[in-house]
């Protein structure tokens, strides 16, 4: 090595047990930087997507700061959605109302554009991904029926007939059923998803609405909104086992990722029940703001994000471990229906 270069690295390692002295600290370092790369929260890291059905958009919020940071615009009357599997899409219900939109938005989540445009059934509400996301079933409430789209494709595949007005959408995790909630029949069909037919169906209370599957498959959670009620589905039995009081007019249900609390927005009460899926009791109940309506939880189960429709608040933030409200987001909302979490 010439004496005019810069010598950037020369010590040599002459022995294996120097050398494991030497990676040692590099290796702790190491161990340190993924330990601290894990804590961080998963709200942290994660995006919003936020229907707003009198805007005819798509509000989109960073969950870190808890503000609006793009706007898109979708057809009329957006009032559900899912995200893929993967994270790369998510699924927006144009209901269309009176004027007929009748579709589905695709917005890219990298570049949070509408890059497709799906026609479905009429009047579509709840959507939802299968768990290996080659499909998205779509309610069409004025067509009592599900659209299945291939996502591959973007393009309705099949047709299923289900019961009278079709609200909610929730698949089993292993995908081979899908349940479907009708609310005019006080229903809820169940979909082979590999034969695409419905082989059950399971009474409810009076217009279920929103509902969310376990995330061990055994039971799937029903909001009544004319009960003020949710009913336990065994998906063994196809049958329901428990029935259990909540706030005025539920409307939809998330689960957190461990089972173990189902949290319910009574938008007729402007609370949250909380259910302990281990009892079927609530076991605390949350003031929000007027008219909540969407839920989604976030990966670690640690905050879960509640949209108020008449309070035009993209959503409340409620702290799980104890079930008290944290932040308010405002921003460009007229009418927020549901939550979409990345």
């Amino acid at each position: 090595m010439s004496a005019n270069r810069p010598q950037v690295f020369n010590y040599k390692i002459r022995s294996r047990k120097e050398r494991q002295r030497w990676l040692r600290p590099v290796q702790c370092l190491a161990l340190l930087l993924l330990a601290a790369l894990g804590c961080v929260s998963a709200a942290a890291q994660s995006v919003a997507y936020v229907p707003t059905r009198k805007s005819n958009s798509v509000a989109v919020i960073n969950t870190a700061t808890n503000s609006v940071i793009d706007v898109i615009p979708v057809e009329i009357q957006p009032l559900s959605g899912a995200i893929s599997p993967n994270g790369q899409e998510v699924y927006v219900t144009n209901s269309g109302w009176i004027f007929g939109s009748n579709s589905v938005s695709v917005i890219n989540t990298i570049t949070n554009t509408v890059v497709a445009t799906i026609p479905v059934g009429n009047f579509p509400i709840g959507v939802a991904f299968t768990p290996n996301g080659a499909f998205a079933y779509v309610a069409n409430s004025n067509a009592n029926s599900v659209s299945v789209i291939d996502t591959a494709t973007r393009t309705v595949v099949s047709t299923i007939n289900v019961g009278a007005s079709p609200w909610g959408v929730a698949f089993t995790p292993n995908g081979a059923f899908a349940y479907v909630t009708n609310q005019s029949a006080n229903n809820v069909s169940v979909i082979d998803t590999a034969t695409k037919s419905v082989v059950a169906t399971v009474p409810v209370g009076n217009n279920p609405v929103g509902l969310a599957v376990k995330p061990d498959g055994a039971f799937a959670y029903v909001a009544n909104y004319l009960s003020n009620s949710v009913s336990v589905i065994s998906t063994a039995t196809n049958t329901v086992v428990n029935t259990i009081a909540v706030g005025a007019t539920p409307i939809t249900v998330a689960i957190t990722p461990n089972g173990s609390s189902a949290y319910v927005p009574n938008d007729g009460s402007n609370k949250v029940s909380v259910i302990n899926a281990a009892s079927n009791t609530v076991t605390a109940t949350i003031a929000v703001q007027a008219n909540p309506r969407g839920v989604a939880i976030t990966r670690d189960g640690a905050l879960a994000y509640v949209s108020n429709r008449i309070a035009n608040t993209v959503f409340s933030v409620v702290n799980t471990a104890t079930n008290s409200v944290v932040a308010t987001v405002m921003g460009v909302a007229l009418f927020p229906e549901a939550v979409i979490i990345r």
